[in-house]
């Protein structure tokens, strides 16, 4: 347990950073499960949609380090594989 004052406070932004870098991967796990299900329906406008949204939040994750860039790459290509085989499907 920190003494310091200092490192009372980094422990804190710490867990704070912490939560903020979950609520990112579980929003991205969360998106990448609502855009399959949109995929199986086979609406295009809805599976762009939230295939623009889930880009975004990627990017957004990767761009503040809550996502490695690598995982983000390969997490873009999963949902653009999701989206071409819908594209193919309908």
């Amino acid at each position: 347990m920190p003494n310091i004052k200092q490192q009372k406070k980094r422990v804190r932004v710490a867990a704070e950073e912490r939560l903020e870098n979950l609520r990112y991967r579980s929003s991205i796990k969360t998106l990448a499960k609502r855009l399959a299900t949109t995929a199986e329906s086979g609406d295009a406008s809805t599976v762009d949609e939230e295939h623009r949204a889930l880009v975004k939040l990627i990017d957004r994750a990767v761009a503040r380090g809550a996502l490695h860039r690598n995982a983000g790459a390969r997490k873009k290509s999963q949902a653009a594989r999701i989206v071409a085989g819908s594209a193919s499907d309908s």
